[in-house]
């Protein structure tokens, strides 16, 4: 079987997408065996990248200035048009896999697709209209058409068939891989990140965008509802960009409260060993389709808060203290009992090691394999 894969994202700057596509793309490359894998838009031929032997970088193209502009050149050129070019540029590709970069895909092959949440329908006030129209430009033009669909929860596949009528038959879940870094991490690895830092104290991580959906302004809430004493001992930290957060949260953000501090972006290499160094990770986010610092953390030995609602309890299961994520007074608790009961902190950091083994990258490949044979058979 001939599999084309549009890679597109690595060709700009993008942070969940762009490693979501980077991991799924090089395993299944990895996990191949007897088909044949090509990345779009033509990222095998000269100039192109070494998937096998490249690192990912969410601030620029995985390529050159010159090489990037000729190929997201090709990507407009293929999303103009009543009929698609990709047609013709992909002769003899049994399944096409698209990205939301792409609008006008191939007709005479299948079609496969991720589809990540439906935020912007479930909690559209969360999200600006650009995200909005960005989001159902995808939905209207790749997944409502697309042969299969690989949905990373089942949260996200039952949004998907409850929202938009959409046969279940043609979407199947399988969860996203963890980087193989967050399950490698070290004691060494991880003091050097939080001499890197500053941390000279234990923390308290949350990493994500800053953006509505993660919740901040109540998790600044409950933190501050925490015993002095502990703040004092566990400040807590924030990772992520500066998103679509309203200037009120970001003013907050970029001036924290005492016991905050905010570290911005960081490189991607940095944060399993930043991960593996915190306390406890909390991810208090009001909806997602998978929530990927929450596994990510059980990857490296952290105990983990997170939300009881949408995709994060199936992703979880027992292995995290779930919480409402509007309740500022449950989150407080939650954190104050991760915090003061080693007990508890032991029994969820094995029980999250056990239960991470299901997000891992050679395992979410083969399924992937498996369901594309199974699409391009049918």
């Amino acid at each position: 079987m001939r599999v084309s894969v549009d890679c597109s994202p690595l060709l700009i700057r993008c942070a969940g997408m762009k490693s979501y596509l980077y991991y799924f793309a090089r395993n299944l490359l990895l996990h191949k065996g007897r088909h044949e894998f090509r990345a779009f838009p033509f990222l095998d031929w000269f100039g192109g990248l070494d998937l096998l032997d490249s690192s990912i970088d969410h601030e620029r193209s995985m390529i050159g200035r010159y090489n990037t502009t000729a190929r997201l050149l090709m990507v407009n050129m293929a999303n103009k048009g009543k009929h698609s070019l990709l047609d013709w540029a992909l002769p003899g590709v049994d399944l096409f896999y698209a990205t939301n970069h792409v609008r006008n895909p191939p007709r005479r092959t299948k079609l496969a697709t991720t589809l990540h949440d439906l935020t912007t329908y479930t909690v559209p006030e969360c999200h600006p209209p650009s995200h909005r129209e960005m989001e159902k430009s995808f939905i209207e033009n790749i997944v409502l058409r697309a042969d299969a669909v690989i949905a990373i929860s089942e949260h996200t596949r039952q949004d998907l068939i409850r929202i938009f009528d959409f046969p279940p038959e043609r979407v199947e879940v399988i969860y996203q891989g963890i980087a193989d870094a967050y399950f490698e991490t070290t004691p060494e690895g991880a003091a050097a990140v939080r001499a890197k830092y500053g941390l000279d104290k234990p923390y308290i991580l949350h990493v994500g965008t800053i953006e509505p959906r993660k919740n901040i302004n109540t998790l600044f809430d409950a933190y501050e509802q925490l015993k002095p004493s502990l703040r004092e001992e566990f400040p807590l930290v924030l990772v992520g960009p500066i998103g679509w957060a309203d200037e009120a949260t970001i003013r907050r953000v970029q001036s924290p409260p005492a016991g905050v501090r905010y570290l911005g972006y960081l490189p991607e290499e940095d944060l399993p060993s930043l991960t593996a160094g915190a306390t406890v990770c909390v991810y208090p986010s009001l909806y997602e389709g998978f929530g990927l610092p929450v596994p990510q953390a059980m990857a490296t030995g952290v105990p983990v808060l997170t939300s009881n609602v949408s995709s994060l309890p199936e992703v979880a299961g027992d292995a995290a203290v779930l919480v409402d994520p509007r309740s500022q007074a449950e989150i407080a608790a939650g954190i104050e009992r991760l915090l003061t009961s080693p007990s508890l902190r032991e029994d969820l950091i094995a029980t999250g090691r056990q239960r991470v083994q299901r997000f891992r990258w050679d395992r979410s490949a083969k399924q992937t394999w498996d369901y594309f044979e199974r699409v391009r058979g049918s």
